[in-house]
């Protein structure tokens, strides 16, 4: 076995490079997140000869009314006289209503434009906004070779949207808890080197029945601080308490914060729903889709636990179908309904209305 890096570790160096502003080749592309651009690495790219596009999602494109030719993404070129401020205020919607008049935009259309679709995909699962300024040089492996960047190539991109991770328990260990003395700890690591998971187990969860089962996304202002402005901390308590009270159980805490788009992206959302848009209108502005999170993790982690069948906590029908589509069997949906708020009603009513939430 070689000891350089394969595949997977490629992959988990090009999002570290990204989220500190380290351009990146993805295919023939060098890209870097607009986020993190720097004016010295915009000069850098220009100098290259050929002209940089910022890549976005088709979601943002609806926002500023831009073309997006390739379906899902808009390639947008790049006008000689902007900075790396015209960068982050197409890609960041914060100022959208005080800045309305960008555009207009010119969209690049013709062309193979898997490159940008895979490294908007990376920038996403680095928990970045979803736009990349992509420039195409020459002579890209030469390029990376000489500036030492990583190099990724579409194979490898693509494989990672498509399979996602594996994940191998790492440890675990009993932890009594407040519901049940009987508590233990399996922390999960996925091999792409992204968040840790975890399983809190109740008992002794008998592996050829149903156990009753929670997928609980992590929700660092519900859970931690208390947040009113959703109901993900109730829901937390509620099931362990439950879990405990039936003696069995097994919660899935899984670190996809802010339906897979991160925290800092959450905030983003928080300020564009305080301006009057609702959870799904925020994520769009930002350019992300209703709900980026992979329930294909939870799973995952059931079955290396052993368990095939579950009786899943939930309100989201989502869900249910992931873990059927994966080879969990749903016997039974336990519905959690609590922690409503005049704080969060609208947030809820969204749920129902645009996410199919069964509330």
């Amino acid at each position: 076995m070689r000891l350089g890096p394969g595949s997977t570790e490629r992959l988990a160096r090009a999002r570290g490079d990204l989220r500190m502003g380290v351009p990146v080749v993805v295919g023939p592309l060098v890209v870097v997140a607009a986020e993190t651009l720097t004016p010295g690495r915009l000069t850098a790219l220009r100098a290259l000869g050929n002209a940089p596009v910022l890549a976005i999602t088709a979601r943002r494109a609806e926002t500023l009314k831009a073309r997006p030719y390739d379906g899902d993404i808009a390639r947008l070129l790049l006008p000689g006289e902007v900075g790396t401020d015209w960068v982050r205020a197409v890609a960041d919607p914060a100022d959208d209503l005080d800045k309305p008049m960008l555009g207009p935009f010119a969209s690049a259309r013709g062309g193979d434009a898997e490159a940008h679709r895979a490294a908007i995909a990376l920038a996403k699962s680095a928990r970045l906004l979803p736009a990349v300024l992509a420039i195409a040089p020459d002579a890209p492996e030469a390029l990376a070779e000489a500036e030492g960047l990583t190099r990724v190539s579409l194979e490898e991109a693509a494989l990672a949207r498509t399979e996602g991770t594996t994940l191998a328990e790492v440890v675990s260990a009993r932890v009594p808890l407040e519901v049940s003395k009987a508590g233990r700890l399996h922390v999960f690591r996925p091999a792409d080197g992204s968040e840790e998971h975890y399983a809190v187990e109740i008992g002794t969860p008998h592996r050829g029945e149903p156990v009753l089962a929670r997928l609980h996304s992590a929700c660092f202002t519900g859970d931690l601080i208390g947040s009113l402005k959703c109901d993900c901390g109730a829901q937390l308590r509620a099931a362990l308490a439950q879990m405990g009270a039936e003696g069995a159980g097994v919660l899935l805490y899984l670190n996809q914060e802010g339906r897979g788009i991160g925290l800092a992206n959450k905030m983003r959302a928080y300020s564009l729903q305080d301006q009057g848009f609702d959870t799904v209108e925020a994520n769009h502005r930002l350019g992300f889709e209703d709900d980026e999170r992979d329930f294909r993790i939870g799973a995952a982690i059931l079955r290396e636990m052993g368990f095939s069948a579950v009786r899943l906590m939930t309100n989201n029908p989502a869900k249910i179908e992931m873990m059927r589509a994966r080879g969990v069997e749903v016997t039974e949906r336990v519905p959690l309904k609590v922690g409503h708020t005049p704080e969060n009603a609208r947030y809820l009513a969204v749920k129902a209305q645009k996410s199919g939430h069964l509330l």
